[in-house]
């Protein structure tokens, strides 16, 4: 079932990256639209995107494809959210 607006998707993308990256509730409370991602934080690494979107995609409910992804939807933890909710909410 998929969740019923945007601020049930962006509780789902913060609840991954805490529990697929082991990253505290408090770090990840802390990001906003402009916290960098990929190459910022040390825990997500090139194995640990995959375990990121698999995950998203099992509590979502979605498919993600490969061609869906690129540098950009992991740059910011507002564009992972834009673009889960993109997919969910569709």
């Amino acid at each position: 079932m998929l969740p019923e607006g945007h601020a049930e998707v962006e509780a789902t993308v913060r609840a991954v990256l805490r529990d697929v990256l082991g990253i505290s509730d408090e770090r990840v409370a802390a990001f906003d639209d402009d916290t960098p991602l990929f190459g910022a934080l040390p825990e997500l690494d090139s194995m640990a995107v995959a375990g990121v979107l698999t995950e998203i995609e099992d509590r979502l409910g979605i498919t993600i494809d490969d061609d869906d992804v690129d540098g950009e939807t992991l740059e910011s933890f507002g564009a992972l959210v834009r673009f889960a909710q993109d997919k969910a909410l569709t």
